[in-house]
């Protein structure tokens, strides 16, 4: 529920009565079903596997999971009942989303509605629940939750926006302002990009298509990306939008869109929007369709702590699994707090403790963590000191790098913070990084002008842009696309730059340093195309 004493929204009161709201009732899944579901997600994510590769249909997922009709008529019925405008289920029948009056939500949950505002982004104003909510017996046992009454969305940091680079190489964009920042150019030479018409062409597929995921009011502006690619001589265009656009600038939504469609201009990009903040709600979206993109990149989290509940982060799992296991490859930054998270370490009058991310300490996507470049020239990275990572306290090291992440621990390079602080037998993230701290802001065009923007926000659009490229070689040769990356990525270690120096304690003396090998503040490291576009065709 809604902390007053460290929530950064106030409580405006009881919401008006008919004023309309979306909610996502998630249907039980019968245990059985679920570990059949990942069963298959770990067989056709295995390189090597007789499975490899393919990939479950939407009609598949849904027979495998079977979710008996009437559970879900009787959960559809309940919200109808009460006064629901909309029901809709999922093709899977495991979500069901309502639209209905807030005196409807209150008389279907048996809870108190209320409006809240963002104490900085003042124009921002959300619906959520104040009290706790219940569902009557005789359908509690078929819901495992109700998404959108207690998660409460996070902004991005104003102090990522607005920076001024430092680099000493030659400005590829025409516009001065993004002169010394991170430009196309320089994310081309630095991971071996392919620029060239020829080479690109290899890479580009009838098939083959990638997707940004923004919510709360991140729109782009035609014209910021029209002015980008202008002065960058890059490419970038969005073909398609789900969930529309309305033309103001959003920077972490144009930064999204200029560099993951710089780093792949081969590949289709499609917008996907949301008003609001639900994962759950974005996952089913792509899970409804077969023809959904196969890469997507998403800058949003929050700390596990910060999550409303385990059955919420659980939920989220197995609509990842079902992405995974339709060969889609989910791609999310891994914070931008280093290893304190957005709620701080405590220390002083409370326990010293790391707070992880969710969902980029979930074992069932791919996390991007961020570096700057050591020197002031192009070369060799060193974790961002702001970038997320750590271990996650809820879910346990899946064994696709358990071995990895063993060694790191062995390692005494590795110099490791007290262990009271962490949980050494937690999934270990990120599990690849990419440029995104403040030494090495990218050159954003938003707002009609060029500015340095910071934060893994842009490092996780670049890495699922690479990937883009890779499934895009893939599919021209009649290969199915890598789908969940984390199996293929700890099975080639060597097809990334490794970063060996940096800690992301965000200065506080604690954290996970960047070591040989992989590390909990730089994964793997960060792309080199030319060895994953070999080991990609394997």
């Amino acid at each position: 529920l809604h902390n007053t004493a460290t929530s950064r929204w106030e409580n405006l009161g009881r919401a008006d009565a008919h004023e309309m709201m979306t909610l996502t009732a998630v249907v039980k899944v019968e245990e059985s079903s679920r570990r059949a579901l990942e069963k298959v997600f770990w067989e056709v994510s295995e390189p090597g596997h007789e499975r490899y590769g393919k990939h479950l249909s939407v009609a598949q997922i849904t027979e495998l999971l079977d979710v008996p009709k009437a559970r879900v008529e009787r959960v559809r019925l309940h919200f109808a009942q009460a006064g629901a405008i909309r029901t809709t289920v999922a093709p899977n029948r495991d979500m069901i989303e309502v639209e209905m009056p807030v005196k409807a939500a209150e008389l279907a949950l048996k809870t108190k509605i209320s409006a809240f505002r963002h104490k900085s982004h003042r124009h921002v104003r959300i619906l959520r629940a104040s009290s706790r909510y219940s569902l009557p017996d005789d359908i509690a046992e078929d819901v495992v939750m109700v998404g959108e009454l207690y998660q409460f969305p996070r902004f991005r940091d104003s102090g990522l926006n607005n920076l001024t680079g430092s680099g000493n190489w030659p400005n590829d964009c025409d516009a001065a302002g993004c002169k010394g920042l991170v430009t196309p150019g320089v994310l081309a030479q630095r991971y071996k990009l392919p620029t060239s018409e020829r080479d690109l062409k290899l890479t580009a597929s009838a098939d083959n298509t990638m997707a940004v995921a923004e919510f709360q009011g991140q729109y782009f502006k035609p014209t910021d990306i029209e002015s980008f690619s202008k002065s960058c001589h890059r490419d970038v265009e969005v073909d398609k939008i789900v969930g529309g656009n309305s033309p103001s600038a959003g920077v972490e939504s144009e930064l999204d869109i200029e560099y993951i469609r710089s780093v792949a201009p081969s590949v289709p990009l499609t917008v996907i929007y949301n008003s609001q903040y639900s994962l759950l709600k974005w996952a089913n979206q792509i899970t409804s369709d077969d023809s959904s993109p196969y890469i997507h990149s998403v800058s949003y989290g929050n700390d596990e702590a910060q999550q409303t509940s385990k059955e919420y982060m659980f939920s989220c799992n197995t609509a990842f699994m079902k992405l995974g296991a339709m060969g889609r490859s989910i791609l999310f930054a891994s914070g931008d707090q280093g290893v304190c998270g957005r709620e701080g370490c405590g220390g002083l009058f409370s326990k010293r403790h790391f707070n992880p991310d969710f969902p980029a300490a979930s074992p069932y996507i791919t996390a991007v963590g961020g570096t700057n470049f050591e020197g002031d020239s192009i070369g060799a990275e060193s974790a961002w000191s702001s970038g997320g990572g750590g271990f996650s306290n809820t879910f346990d090291i899946p064994s696709y790098q358990a071995s990895a992440v063993q060694s790191y621990l062995d390692n005494k390079d590795a110099d490791l913070p007290p262990q009271s602080y962490w949980n050494s037998t937690g999934r270990a993230y990120p599990d690849v990084a990419a440029l995104g701290g403040t030494k090495t802001p990218y050159c954003v065009a938003t707002s009609g002008r060029f500015a340095g923007v910071a934060g893994t926000s842009a490092s996780c659009p670049v890495v699922a842009g690479v990937f883009a490229l890779l499934n895009g070689l893939r599919l021209n040769a009649g290969k199915a696309p890598l789908g969940f990356l984390n199996p293929f990525i700890y099975k080639n270690p060597s097809a990334f730059q490794d970063v060996q120096s940096g800690k992301n304690d965000e200065g506080t003396g604690y954290g996970f340093k960047a070591i040989q090998g992989w590390d909990a503040a730089t994964g793997f490291g960060t792309p080199d195309y030319e060895a994953l576009s070999k080991v990609a065709m394997e």
